[in-house]
């Protein structure tokens, strides 16, 4: 006669019968302890790892902080060992910095520069952006002076924060796709307000769009009959809230409400 045989259960070792209750209480008992073994062994390991990890965090941190002062000091002493060479129709050093702490106080990052000239202006905007973590596109019709700006560019140390782009801004400008967050207007006068109306819809709420020689006592350095009927132009618009920095060469600086 065959001998009939209970399926049997293996936890770890422990046989238990399916028939026997006392057999299966100790195959439930053997459950449970089973699943706490492997519950405390899952908290061993990722506190094993949260231990050994945690080290990195503070050098990274530092790595991070270290590299930002390398590019501020190279920038530094670019922008200083060429202070009296920037003609061309690039800005002077304090609208430079006006712009540099515009951005960084904002924390913006999606920025537009209208005129790169040979890049004066962004290599102060792409400095800032180094900070917050963001990018500029520059537009230049000139090809000499775009050359000569990708030159400055790479020797300031700021290439990677800019797409520096050859070609009329007036093709190039109402094509652009924001949103942004930062404008710098600094091209042909003439053609202000329509750079201002191509890229204020596309300008977010609390984005500054600014503009180059305006002036509010008329003394821009080229464009003064224009920077008048274009800063009305600005004090005008019931989304822009317009304040003019008279310091350097007559900056016009609007917030979008």
């Amino acid at each position: 006669m065959k001998k009939s045989y209970s399926p049997l259960y293996s936890f770890k070792g422990r046989i238990c019968g399916s028939k026997s209750s006392n057999k299966l209480q100790r195959c439930r008992i053997n459950r449970k302890e089973i699943a706490m073994e492997s519950i405390i062994k899952t908290h061993i390991i990722v506190l094993a790892m949260t231990f050994f990890l945690m080290p990195a965090f503070p050098v990274s941190s530092v790595t991070v902080k270290s590299e930002n002062e390398d590019l501020d000091a190279r920038v530094k002493k670019f922008l200083e060992t060429h202070d009296w060479g920037w003609g061309d129709m690039n800005v002077p050093a304090v609208d430079g910095q006006t712009l540099h702490d515009i951005v960084v106080k904002n924390q913006y990052k999606r920025a537009v520069e209208i005129g790169t000239s040979t890049g004066h202006s962004s290599i102060w905007i792409a400095w800032a952006l180094s900070k917050t973590g963001g990018k500029l596109i520059t537009i230049e019709i000139d090809e000499g002076r775009h050359r000569e700006a990708l030159k400055n560019f790479e020797k300031a140390g700021v290439s990677g924060f800019i797409d520096a782009r050859l070609g009329d801004a007036h093709e190039i400008v109402p094509a652009l796709e924001g949103p942004f967050d930062f404008v710098f207007s600094d091209a042909d006068k003439y053609w202000y307000k329509n750079y201002l109306d191509a890229l204020l819809p596309k300008l977010e709420v609390g984005g500054c769009y600014t503009t180059h020689n305006v002036s509010s006592r008329g003394r821009g350095r080229r464009g003064v009959g224009r920077s008048s009927s274009y800063l009305d132009y600005l004090y005008s618009l019931p989304n822009l809230e317009t304040m003019v920095n008279n310091r350097g060469a007559g900056l016009a600086i609007s917030y979008k409400k």
